[in-house]
Parts: C-alpha cells; sequence; structure tokens
C-alpha cells in the first residue's frame, strides 16, 4: 500500500475511533442520567399540602413497607389557591430559625451515642453541619414548609453571632432547637413575640466554637448531673409533649413572650392549613 495513502487514512480513523467513542460516552451518559432521575424521584402517597417525593434508595422497610427517609417537599399546582392564603407576606417581619445545632447534637457518633452509654463525653463535642437536614429530629418538614412558603430562615449561628438580628423581626418561629448557646437562649427569651412551635425547645445549653466548627454539651439533658433536666431553668420548658406526633387535640397556649404548641407537628405543618394559618396570623 502506498505510504502516503497511509499517512492520511490513519489520522483520519483515529478522529473517526475518537469522535465515535466521544459520543458513546455522551450518549451513555443521557441514558444513565434519564434512567437516574427516572429512578430517584418517587412521589409518595402521603396525605399533604404539598407534593412529597422520595429519591434513590433512601428508605428502609418496617412492617412490610417502605419508610422514606429525608423526603423532599415541591408545592403542588393544584393547591395555588392554598399558598396564597398561606404565602408569606414581608409586612409581616417574620423569621423562622432553623436549629443547625440541634441537628448536629443528633448525628452520630454524637450526643445521643453518649446518652446511650455507647461513648464517653468525647461524644458530646460535635462537628457543627455543613447543610440543612431534613431529619425528624430537625424539623425538617417544617423548615421545608417554610421555605416553600417564602418565609426568611436565619439559623442557630445566626443568632449566636448576632443575637441582636431578632430585634429586627415582629415574629420569632422556633422549631425543634432543643440546643442553643446561651446568648441563644437570652435573645429568645427577651423577645416579646415567640411561637414556639415545637415542645423541647431551648431544652439545654452547648458551647460554641466557630474556629473548630463545633458545639459542646454545657448542661441540660441529664447532664453534668443526672437530675439536671432543662440546661438553662427555664420555667416555661414543655418537653412533656414532644412525644406526641399526631397532634390530635392540638392548641397553642400563651406564655409571658409568645406561644407554644402542645404537640409534635412533623406531620401536622405539611397537612394542615389550620396550623399554618394559625402561625402566619399570630
Amino acid at each position: 500500500m502506498n505510504k502516503k495513502f497511509l499517512f492520511l487514512i490513519i489520522p483520519l480513523l483515529l478522529i473517526m475511533i475518537f469522535v465515535g467513542f466521544q459520543f458513546l460516552i455522551e450518549s451513555q451518559t443521557s441514558i444513565d442520567s434519564l434512567t437516574k432521575n427516572q429512578i430517584e424521584k418517587t412521589k409518595l402517597d402521603i396525605k399533604s399540602l404539598f407534593d412529597i417525593y422520595g429519591y434513590g434508595n433512601n428508605f428502609e422497610i418496617k412492617d412490610g413497607k417502605k419508610v422514606w427517609n429525608d423526603p423532599k417537599f415541591e408545592l403542588n399546582p393544584q393547591n395555588n389557591d392554598i399558598y396564597l392564603e398561606l404565602n408569606y407576606d414581608p409586612g409581616e417581619n417574620t423569621v423562622v430559625v432553623y436549629p443547625i445545632f440541634t441537628a448536629s447534637a443528633y448525628d452520630e457518633p454524637g450526643f445521643y451515642t453518649f446518652f446511650r452509654g455507647e461513648c464517653d463525653e468525647t461524644c458530646l463535642t460535635v462537628t457543627i453541619n455543613d447543610e440543612y437536614s431534613l431529619d425528624f429530629t430537625s424539623s425538617g418538614n417544617a423548615f421545608q414548609v417554610f421555605q416553600l412558603l417564602g418565609y426568611p430562615i436565619i439559623s442557630d449561628i445566626d443568632v449566636d453571632e448576632n443575637p441582636d438580628i431578632l430585634e429586627k423581626y415582629d415574629k420569632i418561629i422556633l422549631l425543634h432547637n432543643e440546643y442553643v448557646s446561651k446568648k441563644e437562649f437570652t435573645a429568645i427569651t427577651k423577645h416579646p413575640n415567640v411561637i414556639y412551635l415545637y415542645p423541647n425547645a431551648l431544652y439545654a445549653e452547648v458551647n460554641v466554637d466557630y474556629q473548630k466548627n463545633s458545639i459542646s454539651l454545657l448542661r441540660g439533658h441529664n447532664f453534668p448531673e443526672s437530675e439536671i433536666q432543662n440546661g438553662f431553668d427555664w420555667k416555661y420548658d414543655n418537653s412533656v409533649f414532644e412525644y406526641d406526633v399526631d397532634c390530635m387535640n392540638m392548641q397553642f397556649d400563651m406564655i409571658e413572650n409568645g406561644w407554644m404548641l402542645n404537640c409534635y407537628p412533623e406531620k401536622a405543618i405539611h397537612q394542615s392549613k389550620v396550623l399554618l394559618k394559625m402561625i402566619k396570623d399570630f
């Protein structure tokens, strides 16, 4: 075969092989992405004002049924009229405080590893989460609902670093902010209009170390002495209600600086228009 012909044909063949290989990779990537999206997003049959989805294989089998972890909420277009009634109005001047310290405390190993007797006091210092958890103990459902309805959201960190931030708002909505710093506790309890949406808020005091990005339990939850329950000796502690997750007899009780709900509303918060309207109108 002519050498000049070989010099011409070989580069062309290499280019064709490279282009074909790239096409196969891109095609496979598109197929994989499509398949991934189809598999990952599963609409859940749950009574709600919102559409709820599970993703991937993030579920457990309990009593023969799938129980999804960290389900994601989306607006349901059929409920737009309801959302118009419930959406946040900037004139309300309200803020939600996400419990990032509590979310971090519930990580494993962490505070609860110690409480179960499976770890020494080293587990009472944990890294502060970088992302907002959607777990039950972190009020994940409420966080998503308020986010979808347009409420401003800050975190424990914002309040601890600048306690005066709460003075900018007419109404504060607490979630399951079980673990807070002393500065945060003081800022919250001196505000005149706080909705304590979850029982067990302001239950234990933590020290915050921003250089190490960690929190450490100082007092509360039967630590450092077993007889210590509320770490701030707070007279309005309502932790006894946190185990009522059905909220069949849901009501708000007035205290000197706001209102406290008498059940743990992680289900009710996305199912009850009445509850969301009450929160909006306080």
